[in-house]
């Protein structure tokens, strides 16, 4: 990292932080939460400013060959000012062609073509690349709930990609051996794991804090001419591959294969390559689907997919309370109390919230094994092994 790069990074730790939290608190006083124009115009024009100041010579100084962790590290760090920027309305794609964030806009697309990912800040800069200094993480404000919400996020991916190690290695000694209950066993713990780790958040989180305070920096915004969503909690290849090597969804599903396709550039390049694999690997219900019309009545097969029942179970918990209980909880229900002035921003993702809402319907019933008949889950799949090996 050179002293350029090493001064934006003490920055963005430190006065950053403390510049939005004096802000949110300003927000957060008033009567209507969500209207943040004209207040503390003062701050927003200094953090603007100290910024494009730093910003400035690193895009002078050109240098994005460093190593992909130097890139990668430099383009989260400008893709915190440029949504910070977002969430004070000092820019706003609705109302522009272009960024008015020139230098920040250069420095984001230069990097993110350097580091081979959309030109914005992704969830793992938040998440599982969040080099902590001293005990504190990068964060956009010093609010305990923002803490929170990043901690427990990342436990909870965290969980996940230990579930999806577990599968991937299970893919390599097949579903009929006599040790994959060991990996069986790990994948279910994991998921248990991400389960303990939601419900904490929906106990502990506060509501409006999070939809008033948190979620507002995670908005889309403009990268020189293009839009760019928001950071998505699910911009990890694990949550993916668990899905795709239990065979919950598939690749060959168009919509599937669509919603895969959008968030590739949010994650890095090694959770892409990751992923691409796992397309291209058969599922574990496949197999067992398979080695059912020959060796239903072995005991390796009465054993294993038992177990691998078991983890698809526990996996659509995870769905269902995620979305029954933390969506509803911090995005849905706060939403009906915000005026229509603010809907149109209201998601991450960029879409409406009905929209969104039906998305992540959609997702939760593929990976619950759902019985519906407008979109293909493998509900029919799924019990026709359970009665195989008479699990109801």
């Amino acid at each position: 990292m050179t002293q350029n790069a090493e001064a934006f990074d003490r920055w963005i730790r430190t006065d950053f932080v403390a510049m939005n939290t004096e802000l949110e608190e300003f927000y957060f006083a008033r009567e209507d939460r969500s209207a943040v124009e004209g207040i503390g115009d003062g701050i927003k024009q200094h953090l603007c400013e100290e910024g494009r100041l730093l910003i400035a010579p690193l895009l002078a100084e050109g240098r994005t060959t460093d190593g992909f962790g130097s890139a990668f590290h430099l383009l989260g760090n400008v893709g915190l000012y440029l949504g910070a920027l977002r969430r004070h309305e000092l820019t706003n794609p609705d109302r522009e062609e272009q960024s008015p964030h020139k230098e920040a806009s250069a420095l984001a697309l230069h990097v993110g073509a350097a580091a081979g990912m959309a030109p914005r800040f992704a969830t793992a800069h938040l998440a599982t690349h969040n080099l902590a200094v001293n005990g504190v993480r990068k964060s956009f404000t010093a609010l305990p709930d923002e803490f929170l919400f990043i901690d427990e996020n990342t436990r909870g991916i965290l969980s996940f990609q230990g579930a999806a190690d577990a599968l991937r290695r299970l893919v390599a000694i097949g579903v009929s051996s006599p040790v994959a209950d060991v990996l069986f066993e790990q994948a279910g713990v994991a998921l248990e794991a991400v389960i303990r780790f939601n419900q904490r958040l929906f106990e502990t989180l506060d509501i409006d804090r999070f939809f008033y305070s948190v979620r507002p920096y995670y908005k889309p915004y403009r990268v020189g001419r293009n839009v760019y969503r928001g950071a998505n909690a699910g911009d990890f290849p694990g949550i993916n591959e668990i899905d795709l090597l239990l065979g919950l969804c598939r690749a060959s599903d168009p919509y599937y294969s669509q919603l895969l396709l959008e968030k590739m550039p949010f994650m890095m390049p090694g959770d892409q390559a990751q992923l691409r694999d796992c397309m291209a690997t058969p599922s574990m219900l496949d197999a067992f689907l398979l080695a059912a019309v020959s060796y239903a009545d072995q005991p390796w097969f009465q054993t294993n997919a038992r177990a691998f029942l078991r983890l698809c179970d526990t996996f659509g918990r995870t769905a269902r309370q995620h979305h029954d209980m933390l969506v509803d909880r911090f995005i849905t229900r706060p939403a009906a109390q915000v005026n229509t002035r603010a809907l149109g921003s209201l998601t991450a993702s960029g879409p409406p919230l009905e929209v969104l809402l039906r998305s992540l319907e959609r997702l939760r019933d593929y990976r619950c094994a759902a019985p519906r008949d407008d979109i293909p889950t493998r509900h029919r799949d799924i019990e026709r092994l359970r009665a195989l090996v008479d699990i109801r």
